[in-house]
């Protein structure tokens, strides 16, 4: 692990004891699992960090993990201008609670980001200023990035133009 990314983790192991579920590493990628109610802080701590901030948020991603008790996964992708390093956080969401707490006041730039994570996998953010549909229209009620969407579709769940 990186020395920096090591003392990273130890600081946020020290501030956020019990928010923080799980530490791994792979191919010197750090990814660090912790509770959903939590994020919006904890991003706020590393874009904040003195020694290393993570000042740009990469992506924000929704994961289907079908078979898992908490199915949903969302995966925010942090990185350190200055330090040119980067940090994966995770939040579990199950299945009965889809929802998770906008980051969007710490990183405007999340807001794209979750709006098409609620699309695709019907992930609610809680707080953000404009949770809409970006692709898909207002009134379908189907997520077309879940594992159980049917591959073609759903016959005549969209209103298509003539042709």
């Amino acid at each position: 692990m990186d020395e920096m990314l090591e003392k990273v983790v130890v600081k946020l192991r020290e501030d956020f004891a019990d928010a923080i579920l799980d530490v791994s590493e792979f191919r010197g990628d750090i990814t660090v699992l912790v509770r959903r109610d939590k994020i919006a802080e904890i991003t706020k701590f590393l874009r904040d960090l003195p020694d290393c901030p993570f000042n740009l948020i990469e992506d924000v991603c929704g994961v289907d993990r079908l078979e898992r008790k908490e199915r949903f996964e969302v995966v925010y992708h942090l990185f350190s201008l200055e330090k040119k390093v980067r940090i994966c956080l995770k939040v579990r969401v199950d299945e009965a609670e889809l929802r998770v707490p906008t980051v969007t006041g710490v990183f405007p730039g999340a807001n794209w980001h979750e709006r098409e994570t609620y699309d695709m996998y019907g992930i609610v953010f809680d707080g953000h200023p404009d949770m809409r549909r970006v692709y898909m229209p207002e009134d379908y009620e189907h997520f077309p990035m879940r594992k159980d969407f049917p591959l073609l579709g759903i016959p005549g769940s969209i209103k298509l133009p003539r042709q």
